[in-house]
């Protein structure tokens, strides 16, 4: 859903362009939402498909990275210190104290990883100790 003027939100179809014609996913779906607009101009945006967050990015961001930050910003519940990371990597106004940001679940792959590796690098400047593995590397346990 994208939002639209007056807090409404308009669904979002998806589909593929095959040798010039738009095949959606769920035709059906589509043409009743387009029957609302029966009579009046429409505006029609196509653009190529975002790839979200992998649940392999979610789990690496939940279960190591944020586990391991809480280790060295004790008080913090992970929520907590989620929306702390969000405010201070994800603020949709720089120059505004409104505690507004991003969601993560509309990034990206791409712009999901950006955002870890952003954290990585700034835990590593705040507490030169801090060690987050990769989301490639093998865990490291101590003996």
């Amino acid at each position: 859903m994208e939002p639209q003027k007056g807090g409404k939100m308009n669904p979002i179809f998806h589909g593929k362009v095959d040798k010039g014609k738009l095949i959606l996913d769920s035709p059906d779906r589509f043409r009743v939402h387009l029957s609302r607009y029966e009579g009046q101009p429409v505006e029609v945006v196509v653009r190529k498909k975002k790839s979200q967050r992998s649940l392999q990015q979610n789990s690496y961001y939940w279960g190591v990275v944020i586990e391991i930050l809480r280790t060295y910003f004790e008080g913090y519940t992970a929520d907590e210190l989620h929306q702390a990371l969000k405010y201070k990597f994800l603020r949709t106004h720089e120059d505004s104290d409104l505690p507004a940001a991003k969601s993560t679940t509309k990034l990206s792959t791409k712009e999901f990883g950006e955002y870890i590796d952003s954290i990585v690098r700034w835990a590593g400047e705040q507490q030169p100790s801090i060690y987050i593995p990769g989301a490639d590397e093998p865990p490291m346990f101590e003996l």
